[in-house]
C-alpha cells in the first residue's frame, strides 16, 4: 500500500536481516555458501547463542548489539504502519461515497505500480516468505482500494446499475482475498520443500542483486510521483474532502521509521558507511524522498480543512438566517 506510502518492503527486511554478508562469532554452524542479499549462511543448521531469540525465530536474524537490536524494532513499526495506512481511507470511502472525487487514480496507479515492482523484488532475491507475504497484502490493499474507486467512479457516473457493479467489485475482492490466501501458502510450502543447500553461481548472485537494485529504482520513482497526481487533485479542488489524513500519516510514521532502521544499521568503519549508503540510496531516496512530499501533503490538509470548515459554517448560517429573520419578524 504500502504502501500504501513510499516504502520499500523488500529492503525494509534486508535493513532487518543485514543486506551485505558478514561472519559473526556468535552463529554457530559450518559456514557455507553465503547469498550476498542474506545475512545468513545457506546452511540450514546455523545457531543464534547470544541474540535475540524472537528476532532469530522471526528474520532467520542474529542480532549482536542493540543498534540492530533497536533497528530490527523500528522496521517492525514501519511495516505495521504500512499494513494499516490504507483502512482508514477505505472506511472514509465507504462512508463518504464520493472516492473518485477526492483520490486521484494516478496516486493509487502508482502506489500499485510501487507494491507491484516491490513484490517482483522480493521474489527474485529470494527473500524470506514473510516478505514475500506482507508484500502480496500490499498489492491486495492497492487493489480493494482501486476497485473501491471503480465502483464509486462507475455508480456516481451511472453508467452501470448499482447491482452489477457490485457484484463484479464484490467478486473482484473476493478472488483478491483468494490469491492472498493460497499464494503464500503455496510459497511456504515451497519453501519448505526447497533443499537450500544448493550452491548458486556467482554470476546467478550478481544477476539477481542486479534485479534487486532495479526493482528498487523503479518502486522508488513509482512511490515519489504517486503524490504529484494527488497534489494537483487537491489543488485543483481546494480540497481535501473525502480523503483520510491517517493514510498520509501512517505513510509518512512509515518512511520515516523505515530510514531510521537503516541509519541505525551504519557500519562504524568511516569507509564503510559510504558504501552501506550507496547500497541503500534507493530506498534512501524512496523513503526520504516521499517523506518530503508528504509535508506538503500535511499542508494542503491543513489549509484546505480550515477552508471546507468555513463554508460548511457559511451554508450553515444561510439556512439559519431565514429562521432568525422570520422570529424577529414575529
Amino acid at each position: 500500500v504500502g504502501g500504501p506510502g513510499a516504502t520499500v518492503l523488500q529492503v525494509a527486511f534486508l535493513s532487518l536481516k543485514g543486506i551485505v554478508a558478514r561472519p559473526s562469532s556468535r552463529i554457530m554452524a559450518d559456514t557455507g555458501p553465503r547469498h550476498p542479499l542474506h545475512a545468513l549462511p545457506l546452511e540450514s543448521g546455523a545457531v543464534c547463542i547470544e541474540g535475540s531469540p524472537w528476532i532469530w525465530q522471526l528474520l532467520h536474524q542474529c542480532v549482536e548489539n542493540a543498534w540492530e537490536y533497536w533497528s530490527v524494532i523500528v522496521g517492525l513499526v514501519s511495516i505495521a504502519c504500512f499494513l494499516f495506512a490504507a483502512l482508514p481511507q477505505l472506511y472514509v470511502a465507504h462512508t463518504n461515497g464520493r472516492v473518485d472525487q477526492a483520490l486521484s487514480l494516478g496516486f493509487l496507479l502508482c502506489w500499485l505500480g510501487g507494491d507491484f515492482t516491490n513484490l517482483i523484488g522480493c521474489y527474485l532475491t529470494n527473500q524470506l516468505p514473510l516478505q514475500i507475504i506482507t508484500a502480496i497484502f500490499y498489492v491486495n490493499m492497492d487493489i480493494i482500494m482501486i476497485s473501491q474507486f471503480s465502483y464509486y467512479k462507475l455508480k456516481n457516473d451511472r453508467l452501470k446499475g448499482n447491482g452489477s457493479l457490485k457484484g463484479v467489485c464484490i467478486s473482484w475482492v473476493v478472488i483478491s482475498i483468494t490469491l492472498s490466501i493460497i499464494l503464500p501458502s503455496q510459497l511456504l510450502l515451497k519453501n519448505h520443500d526447497k533443499n537450500i543447500d544448493v550452491e548458486v553461481s556467482q554470476k546467478t548472485l550478481g544477476i539477481t542483486e542486479m534485479s534487486g537494485f532495479i526493482c528498487g529504482y523503479v518502486s522508488s520513482v513509482f512511490y515519489l510521483g504517486s503524490r504529484f497526481p494527488q497534489l494537483h487533485k487537491n489543488f485543483h479542488r481546494k480540497s481535501t474532502e473525502g480523503t483520510s489524513y491517517l493514510l498520509f500519516a501512517l505513510a509518512m510514521l512509515g518512511n520515516c521509521t523505515y530510514g531510521m532502521s537503516l541509519l541505525l544499521k551504519l557500519p562504524a568503519v568511516r569507509h564503510l558507511k559510504s558504501q552501506y549508503i550507496m547500497h541503500h540510496l534507493p530506498w534512501l531516496i524512496g523513503s526520504f524522498g516521499v517523506l518530503i512530499l508528504d509535508f506538503f501533503m500535511t499542508a494542503q490538509f491543513i489549509i484546505y480543512r480550515k477552508k471546507d470548515r468555513n463554508k460548511t459554517k457559511d451554508l450553515f448560517a444561510i439556512e439559519v438566517e431565514p429562521l432568525l429573520v422570520d422570529e424577529k419578524e414575529i
